[in-house]
This record gives structure tokens, C-alpha cells and sequence, in this order.
């Protein structure tokens, strides 16, 4: 039973999760043959215990002992890490809190077609679209990227929900190589939402603004032709990005600019971040590995969960009915 249900809550992560989880699971107890299978050896020597009809001498006293429960089994070990990486994953706030930024949660906007889904009960699909903070580099563990955190908190807020959340990040890229596959990782997927975040290795790579401009901008035009709602991130508040603070200003103010010519959301990560260091005096390295570009476990978790806040809100608002402008975006823009 503990195993189907684990199973079963992992159905609303991402491919990674989901391999992970199961293949924790998925070790088969040995058949009857083969635990009845003596060697050679044994079968030919007449002092073995098997010869002599004498029981085999244990190597571990424990095992023989009644007053001691009997050693787990491979399944039942593996059942213990994922229970245990949950439980270490609930409790990444326990010692500092995810806390929003000043203002409180505000709208990303109209997510009209996630919005609609779950009011139909419909399946929900959300792409999560970028490069290394994306796929999760820094991460302990895949339950610890942020499409993983996003997708167990839009599961717990919509139990009855079938939401999936798809992990489309790839280290090293910007836009020019995610325009590349936009058409197989996105479009073709036919996603509700993607979330994309984009702008951090154009800063590290000195890659011209106005290029990236038209290029993410043509991408939010294809995607949302395509029938999904969108929500640009752009990059980290880190040390490797914040040294070059005239760039990443720059890449800031173009993000959200394509946020208004398009109407679509974006969440300030940049803003955020900064704000947990000199609003919230948490140390950098809090928050940022050791390389100093990326977040680590409670990083991505706490985007994760302020982005949550944000989806949740902004659909909660289209299925009580408010009227929520196009063009209303989340924070402030630098």
C-alpha cells in the first residue's frame, strides 16, 4: 500500500522525479528458485550443514534474535530514502521561512487557459522552459528543482487536480539555442502554461540586448499562438550575474518590456532575490552555491514556492470572476 501511494504522488512530478521515484521502488524480491539455490560446493561436501541436516551458522546473531525486528528488505529501504527525502523536502523551511516580498503576492496577470482547465477538471500541463536553474543544477536532489517544488505545491493546493509540470531546462543555454527547440520542447507539448526563464547566460555571454529582445519576444509570440499562457523569469540575483550589474540591469527592463508588448506575465527573480539579501539579511551563500551563479536547495525552493503563490492567485482570481488585466504583471520593474 505505501509503496502504490508513493507511486501514485509521484505521478505529478516531472519525467525526472517520476524515474526516480520508481526506480527507488521498483526491486523485486529474488524468486523462490533462487533463494533455494545451493552451490556446487555445498551440495557436494558431506560436512555442510545442508549434508548434515545441521542449520547454518548465522553471521549475525541479530537475525536469530525474536526480540529483534528482522532486517528490512531492499524495497523496504529504498521506500525509507524517498520517504525521508520528502520529509527533508517539507522541511526546507523550517529553519528560515520563504517569506514574500514586500506587498505581499500581486498578479502575474491572466493565465486564462490554466484558469479554465482546472475549473473544467481538466488535465493541466505546465512546461517549465530554460537552462541550468531550470533543470536544477545546484540542486541536492531532482525533488529539489523548481518545477518539482511547483509541481507539489499546485498539487497539494488542487488535490483533485491532474497537473503536470515538465522539466524543458538545458544548462549552458539562452535564447538562441531554446528558439531552436521551442517547436519539439514546447509548442508540440501543447502546453496550458510555460514558464520560461531566459536572460541569465545572455548577461554571462555578452550577447546583444537587442537580439535577445527580438528573440524571446518572437518565442512568447509562437508559444502564445499556440494557445498557452506565459510567464517570463528572468535571471538570478548572484554574484556572477550581479558583477556585471549594468547588463543585468539592461536584461532586467528588456524582459519585462517584452512582458508589456506581449500582455504576459513575469516574475521579478532578480527583484526577489535581492531582496532576500538586503531586505531580509540572508548572507548570499544562503541562497547561491559555491560557484556563485547558481541556487541552492532552499533557493530554488523558495521561488519555487513565492511563484506558486503567485499562479494560485492569479487563477484564483479568473475562477471567482475578477476581471485580471492582460497587462498586470508581478513587483515592481527595476
Amino acid at each position: 500500500m505505501l509503496a502504490a501511494a508513493l507511486l501514485a504522488s509521484a505521478a505529478v512530478l516531472p519525467a525526472q522525479a517520476q524515474v526516480t521515484v520508481h526506480a527507488a521502488l521498483n526491486v523485486t524480491a529474488p524468486t523462490q528458485a533462487a533463494q533455494t539455490q545451493t552451490s556446487p560446493q555445498t551440495q557436494a561436501s558431506p560436512s555442510s550443514p545442508a549434508a548434515t541436516g545441521q542449520a547454518p551458522a548465522s553471521t549475525n546473531s541479530a537475525t536469530n534474535d525474536p526480540s529483534l525486528p528482522p532486517p528490512k528488505t531492499l524495497t523496504a529501504k529504498a521506500i525509507d530514502t524517498v520517504k525521508q527525502v520528502a520529509k527533508s523536502a517539507s522541511d526546507i523551511f523550517s529553519r528560515v521561512p520563504c517569506m514574500p516580498p514586500k506587498g505581499g503576492a500581486q498578479s502575474l496577470g491572466s493565465l486564462p487557459h490554466v484558469a479554465n482547465k482546472l475549473i473544467a477538471g481538466q488535465p493541466v500541463v505546465i512546461i517549465a522552459f530554460g537552462s541550468s536553474s531550470t533543470q536544477g543544477y545546484g540542486s541536492s536532489s531532482p525533488e529539489f528543482t523548481y518545477p518539482n517544488r511547483l509541481a507539489m505545491q499546485l498539487k497539494r493546493k488542487y488535490p483533485g487536480a491532474n497537473i503536470t509540470v515538465v522539466n524543458a531546462g538545458v544548462g549552458g543555454e539562452d535564447a538562441p539555442e531554446m528558439m531552436k527547440r521551442l517547436q519539439t520542447a514546447v509548442i508540440d507539448a501543447h502546453p496550458d502554461l510555460v514558464i520560461w526563464q531566459v536572460g541569465t547566460n545572455a548577461v554571462l555571454r555578452n550577447l546583444d540586448p537587442a537580439e535577445t529582445q527580438k528573440l524571446v519576444e518572437d518565442g512568447v509570440a509562437r508559444i502564445q499562438g499556440s494557445g498557452s499562457d506565459v510567464v517570463l523569469v528572468d535571471p538570478q540575483y548572484s554574484p556572477r550575474v550581479y558583477e556585471r550589474a549594468e547588463s543585468a540591469n539592461k536584461m532586467v527592463r528588456m524582459l519585462n518590456r517584452v512582458a508589456s508588448i506581449r500582455h504576459v506575465g513575469i516574475f521579478p527573480r532578480f527583484q526577489v532575490m535581492r531582496e532576500w539579501h538586503e531586505s531580509q539579511s540572508l548572507p548570499v551563500d544562503s541562497f547561491v552555491i559555491a560557484d556563485g551563479l547558481h541556487m541552492n536547495d532552499w533557493g530554488y525552493a523558495c521561488f519555487a514556492q513565492l511563484l506558486g503563490d503567485d499562479i494560485i492567485k492569479s487563477v484564483g482570481q479568473i475562477k471567482l470572476g475578477v476581471n485580471v488585466p492582460a497587462e498586470v504583471r508581478t513587483y515592481r520593474p527595476m
